[in-house]
């Protein structure tokens, strides 16, 4: 086992990283901005080294500075939460190269699940369902519109090397897909030093499902189940929960050993997320690898009884799964994480600043995920992520009424949250019935707005 631990990030997941770590006896190094010098994660953390000004090209994607940082520091291995430095090969890369191990997959291997059409062509291979879409990169105008024509419209054009919505565009007739595709080729290329840009057929308002991997490297993988993902802002999730409401014992079984199939024939190793689209006929189709730890995982963690961080290290210093899982998986209960982040909660603009009063919520079936404290400042610098409320159940109902509650008691003052949204959404009837899509909010708010004008 490792007796020092980096960690490459900031905020909750870094504090989430330091409470594994002392689960298992290992000693931490937070590395910090000059904007989070009184963050809690280098508070907590047995050692912390600034690297760098608040702009995070300077401090937390400066891969020279982490390194340097994890050298002056003698750790054996780097944990890079999400985010970040988190599926860089490059980064993956120099810690093998530095004698450092990198607390995640391979360097090639997040290469392969970065570039998007290498992802599917392997998950094709494997047998799992893809949407239609082109073979590989789209050439030009002209090679699209063809495409377009035989796959059908509407279509989506997506980043080849993205991810969070940007270089995305829907395409609903053959008259704007020139425009569109430069635009999604220009934003792509300015988010993520790549303008290429991939085609598939367009579902409208589907699920997001997304199934947790835990893989070893003695190459045997084990899947976690699946979390609902669709409420959902600008491709941003807002709300998760596990299981699925809309995915069966029997399609959970098919998926999950298909997925083993594909993430074993590519040497996947450690925590990665396969997340799908579901149509409305309940059918599921791949869309891309996450390869690192999710914002969501919480969740898995609470239906599985499975620590997922420490199952990373532990799968990191050399650990097989039958001494981490040892006993068949079964998901018990539901779970339902709402990310409070600091925005108004009806225009959704950025609220940055000094949090003047906090109370965090308990008991039983309530857990939070968080960096900030009474007087802490949020910076407008980075993700405008405070908490992560999650709330468990022995029914899905229980855990929705642990969260009404859990909402009602979590207050924060001096900035805008998230948190009255939450609260609107726990007591829609839809997310009640568990009739959710990626259109949810935009029903909601919609629904919302037709009832003030006739107010």
């Amino acid at each position: 086992m490792f007796k020092k631990i980096l960690i490459a990030n900031r905020g909750e997941i870094a504090l989430r990283v330091i409470c594994a770590c002392r689960d298992l006896g290992i000693k931490t190094v937070a590395v910090y901005s000059e904007a989070d010098r009184h963050s809690l994660h280098v508070r907590f953390a047995d050692e912390a080294i600034c690297i760098g000004p608040a702009k995070s090209s300077k401090s937390y994607l400066d891969i020279p500075s982490v390194i340097s940082a994890a050298e002056i520091t003698n750790v054996d291995a780097i944990h890079p939460g999400y985010g970040f430095l988190s599926e860089n090969p490059d980064f993956a890369e120099v810690c093998d190269l530095s004698g450092i191990k990198f607390i995640g997959p391979k360097p090639d291997v997040i290469r392969q699940m970065g570039l998007k059409q290498r992802a599917r062509a392997i998950m094709e291979k494997a047998g799992v369902p893809i949407l239609p879409g082109s073979r590989g990169v789209i050439e030009s105008a002209e090679e699209a519109l063809s495409l377009a024509t035989g796959i059908g419209y509407p279509i989506m054009l997506k980043a080849a090397a993205g991810g969070g919505g940007r270089g995305m565009r829907v395409v609903r007739s053959a008259a704007e897909l020139p425009n569109l595709l430069a635009q999604a080729q220009s934003e792509a290329a300015a988010a993520f030093s790549c303008g290429d840009v991939y085609m598939e057929k367009l579902v409208e308002s589907p699920r997001h499902i997304e199934f947790q991997v835990l893989a070893d490297e003695s190459g045997n993988v084990e899947i976690l189940g699946e979390r609902e993902c669709s409420i959902q802002r600008r491709h941003q999730k807002l709300i998760e929960e596990s299981p699925s409401p809309a995915v069966s014992a029997e399609l959970r079984a098919r998926i999950s050993d298909r997925l083993r199939t594909a993430m074993k024939s590519i040497g996947y190793t450690n925590a990665g997320t396969v997340e799908f689209l579901m149509d409305e006929k309940s059918n599921l189709y791949f869309i891309e690898v996450n390869a690192r730890i999710q914002v969501e995982h919480p969740v898995t963690e609470f239906v599985t009884g499975l620590d997922l961080v420490k199952a990373q290290i532990r799968i990191a210093s050399g650990e097989t799964l039958d001494r981490i899982i040892t006993s068949p998986i079964r998901l018990c209960g539901h779970a339902i994480e709402c990310r409070i982040n600091a925005e108004h909660p009806e225009t959704f603009a950025p609220s940055p600043g000094r949090i003047t009063g906090l109370n965090l919520p308990g008991s039983i079936g309530v857990r939070v995920d968080t960096h900030v404290y009474t007087d802490s400042v949020i910076p407008p610098y980075y993700d405008s992520l405070v908490a992560k409320l999650i709330t468990y159940g022995k029914t899905r109902d229980e855990a929705i009424q642990r969260m009404r509650r859990a909402l009602s008691m979590f207050v924060v003052e001096g900035i805008h949250t998230s948190i009255p949204l939450h609260e609107r959404i726990m007591e829609d009837p839809d997310f009640v019935a568990g009739n959710i899509n990626t259109s949810f909010l935009e029903r909601l708010n919609h629904h919302s707005g037709k009832l003030a004008a006739n107010g």
